[in-house]
């Protein structure tokens, strides 16, 4: 497939709303499609989850559900972007200088060939939905990238630049547990980026990766 759009940029739900607002400003223009993450919506499945046990192909649905409502909400409150959920009416509504916002379900569940886990989050759809586009991918979340430990403990070291190999390892980062797997099998590389610093994000998408003096993390899939 022809590369469709250059950059997907995921938005993490922890930066929703009022960061999540900022971060699509920031990119505002670029050659850019936005993926969402389920937030606190989301959340409430897994913690519902944990008491429940619903069946893995209900939860799977229902968290694609809230990345549904979640870019609904952050649609209403820009003026540059455009809710879309295929990649034909994505094409169009770039080429008309305007973001598309991708409503993932609908080719998903096309498609349905991801894990139905809590391992697959918004950040392993966003690689998969990248690939498929073959677009560049770039995921925001409310920490500087991928750290050694969890960023709030002591000794905690952040990662400047990782194969997606040595990902495999870590039971806990703020990337989903089956994004390494994917960047490995697609042989795709990701940026893992601050979003409460939209213009670091905005950086990165105008600019090679080399250009930059703020902290982030580079995943190299190959």
């Amino acid at each position: 497939m022809i590369k469709i759009i250059e950059w997907v940029v995921k938005i993490g739900g922890s930066l929703f709303p009022e960061q999540a607002i900022k971060v699509a400003k920031a990119i505002e223009g670029t050659d850019s499609l936005i993926i969402t993450g389920g937030g606190e919506f989301a959340n409430l499945i897994r913690e519902y989850d944990k008491k429940i046990r619903f069946s893995n192909d209900v939860t799977h649905q229902t968290a694609i559900s809230t990345m549904n409502i979640t870019s609904k909400l952050l649609n209403d409150k820009l003026n540059f972007t455009k809710i879309v959920d295929n990649f034909d009416d994505a094409k169009k509504v770039s080429e008309n200088g305007e973001i598309p916002i991708l409503i993932c379900s609908k080719i998903l569940n096309e498609k349905n060939q991801l894990e139905h886990s809590w391992k697959v989050s918004s950040d392993s759809i966003s690689a998969y939905i990248s690939h498929l586009l073959k677009s560049k991918l770039l995921i925001t979340t409310n920490v500087n990238g991928i750290y050694t430990r969890k960023p709030i403990l002591k000794n905690s070291i952040l990662i400047n630049e990782v194969d997606a190999k040595k990902l495999l390892s870590f039971d806990e980062s703020s990337i989903d547990l089956m994004l390494p797997e994917l960047l490995i099998k697609f042989g795709a590389d990701c940026f893992v980026v601050n979003g409460k610093f939209p213009e670091r994000v905005s950086s990165i998408i105008k600019l090679n990766k080399d250009s930059h003096d703020f902290k982030y993390t580079y995943i190299r899939g190959e």
